[in-house]
């Protein structure tokens, strides 16, 4: 006689595997688009950096209401020594 699991007991464990299976590789695509994205966000970041060095040497240091576009100096403090 052979040891031998029923043919039931074997689709199951298949099917478990293939779903583990599909999990993994559906896991693996989204942390490629995850790792895609973040590099996305560090060019946003560069690019943005870069256009705040370009308004500050224009303006100066501002804030700006981004809904409207008016924009207010910021007075920088002067640190008395101690």
């Amino acid at each position: 006689m052979e040891n031998k699991i029923t043919k039931d007991q074997l689709d199951t464990i298949k099917k478990h595997q293939n779903r583990i299976n599909s999990v993994l590789n559906e896991v693996g695509y989204l942390e490629s688009k995850k790792h895609a994205l973040l590099h996305d966000l560090s060019s946003i970041n560069t690019e943005v950096e870069s256009f705040k060095s370009e308004l500050e040497k224009e303006y100066g240091h501002i804030n700006i209401n981004v809904e409207d576009g008016t924009y207010t100096k910021v007075e920088e403090e002067v640190l008395e020594d101690a």
